[in-house]
């Protein structure tokens, strides 16, 4: 019994460890970007964007970084260009509830059906699948010692919008964690 709960005191701080690692971001003090808390958000870009609601053309968009600094806030910068992460529960669009589509921030492609989002518990907002196929782009991140995860782009500017693991719902089996500051939220209209 006492290996048991041993057991169950590693696993748990296990856990702990790296849902911890996963949500902070590398940064020295240096060059620190100030991150949001759950009582202060992220800035975002009010910028016009042209939201895209159709599957990818093949168009790519390519801009060098100063163009995209330019365009976006510091943070969505550094998350959408440098592959960061928001920390977990900080993100506007965690607990958004309404019927409409996901689109990505940087060009505005549609990524993502409000249908298909769910309550993860990680503090992202999470997909089981995206709009379509060909609007998200995947590939591996070994950034973390030790650990291979699958990462997620746009398909058409490849701005990073998140992490796919294969513990979601059905019927895909996949969750799609995505951060709320990679995208742009458009409610359907009724």
């Amino acid at each position: 019994m006492k290996y048991l709960i041993l057991a169950a005191v590693v696993i748990g701080a296990t856990a702990i460890l790296l849902v911890t690692m996963i949500s902070k971001q590398s940064y020295s003090a240096a060059e620190a970007i100030p991150e949001p808390t759950p009582n202060k958000k992220a800035v975002i870009s009010d910028r016009p964007l042209e939201l895209t609601d159709g599957e990818f053309d093949g168009k790519k968009i390519s801009k060098g970084d100063d163009e995209w600094r330019r365009e976006l806030t510091e943070f969505e910068f550094h998350v959408l260009r440098e592959e960061g992460t928001e920390r977990a529960f900080t993100g506007s669009l965690t607990d958004n509830k309404q019927k409409g589509t996901y689109h990505c921030a940087a060009c505005g492609l549609a990524l993502f059906k409000s249908n298909t989002k769910f309550d993860s518990g990680t503090g992202w907002p999470s997909f089981y699948q995206p709009i379509f196929k060909k609007n998200v782009a995947e590939k591996e991140d070994r950034s973390l010692p030790g650990e291979t995860r699958v990462e997620v782009e746009c398909a058409r500017c490849g701005s990073h919008i998140g992490h796919v693991f294969d513990d979601g719902p059905r019927p895909t089996g996949l969750r799609y964690c995505m951060n709320s500051v990679s995208l742009r939220f458009k409610p359907e209209r009724k």
